[in-house]
């Protein structure tokens, strides 16, 4: 297959038919997006090992994670390099999913199914649609949204060019975007209850979504236009996603908390270098250490990975030591992720092997 995901920057240009999961694989990672491996030719995760197929197993306590194993669906999402190397090295068949939470994204699924049409008092959820508005026509998810959209004054996000969107291979399409930092997004696929938009579903936390380049038995995901980063959520889709109960009640949202001391110092010590290179990556790392007041839902991963990738970027230019860049990282990240060493480091490493590959010049940041 000759489409191709073509990137400019910081990105790198994915060919489906010759670079394969592997690639995929790694290049989700380098932007911060959690994988996992999908079954061959089908979009849902790979199978679980034996021992975990036991009755009364469940993921908790579970040590195929440890072992190396690709176990419970998208709770074993990595950003591990060498693990993902393992696992699609030797599995070159295997798809790309990946974990929208820990990932920080929002993605809208649309779907183009031929299905018959509900009432009008399904197609939209808590919309009343008069019955003087003629519905002619109106046929898939493409259009419920479309018709929300409209009703809001905007312009329908399956005509979004600012974000990255994928086209799947029944002919629908995904939509995504980033998290708003504070703002857990729950599913809508599976949750019996929410919903934006007939044949619209949302994935979020709690769920996971096919990797753009990823080829399956029905054809490949495949991105549509040039942009290859998914926008901020616009103010609009939040509030219509509130509205439906895509976030979690009161009780379940992660309380605030205080930016540790040591994170602080960190920002300080690099915002307060004298060079223009302590300025840029003080202002990166000061996105990191807000991360400590959100548990969840800050786009810490991203956050991360374009402080990390400005970083290497800074020491390729000759304006930075690696040491230094690699210090304040870890211990902004440790700060506003502790006990997360693993994963902290595996986005670090990425970026920053990103980012030594594109010298940046004083007063260039990404």
């Amino acid at each position: 297959m000759a489409s191709e995901l073509r990137n400019s920057g910081s990105y790198s240009t994915l060919s489906v038919s010759a670079a394969g999961a592997l690639a995929t694989a790694l290049w989700c990672a380098a932007r911060g997006w959690p994988v996992h491996p999908l079954a061959p030719g089908r979009k849902t995760p790979a199978g679980n090992c034996a021992s975990c197929r036991l009755p009364g197993h469940s993921r908790q306590g579970c040590g195929c994670a440890a072992a190396g194993r690709w176990c419970h669906g998208f709770h074993a999402a990595t950003l591990d390099s060498t693990r993902i190397r393992q696992w699609w090295g030797a599995n070159p068949g295997l798809g790309v999913g990946i974990s929208c939470g820990p990932a920080g994204v929002v993605v809208v699924d649309i779907d183009a199914h031929e299905r018959h049409l509900p009432g009008r008092e399904s197609l939209l959820p808590g919309v009343r649609i008069a019955d003087g508005i003629d519905l002619t026509g109106l046929a898939n998810g493409f259009h419920t949204l479309g018709v929300l959209a409209a009703l809001r004054g905007q312009a329908s996000p399956a005509d979004d060019d600012t974000t990255l969107r994928v086209r799947t291979p029944s002919g629908g399409l995904h939509v995504w975007y980033r998290a708003r930092p504070g703002h857990r997004w729950q599913c809508s696929t599976g949750s019996g209850g929410r919903a934006l938009a007939w044949q619209v579903d949302i994935r979020a936390h709690g769920g996971y979504i096919v990797a753009p380049g990823t080829v399956t038995e029905a054809g490949v995901y495949e991105a549509v236009g040039a942009v290859r980063e998914p926008a901020p959520l616009p103010d609009w889709l939040a509030g219509e996603l509130e509205r439906t109960g895509h976030l979690p009640t009161a009780p379940d949202l992660p309380a605030p908390r205080p930016v540790p001391p040591r994170a602080r110092q960190a920002v300080l010590a690099a915002g307060g270098g004298g060079s223009a290179a302590h300025r840029v990556l003080g202002a990166l790392l000061a996105e990191v250490a807000g991360c400590a007041a959100v548990s969840e839902g800050a786009a810490f991963s991203e956050k991360l990975n374009r402080a990390a990738y400005t970083a290497g970027g800074l020491v390729a230019g000759g304006h930075l030591l690696a040491d230094e860049a690699e210090r304040m990282l870890r211990m902004a990240a440790e700060d506003a992720r502790p006990g997360q060493e693993r994963r902290c480091t595996a986005i670090i490493r990425s970026g920053l092997n990103a980012g030594l590959r594109r010298p940046l010049a004083l007063g260039e940041h990404v």
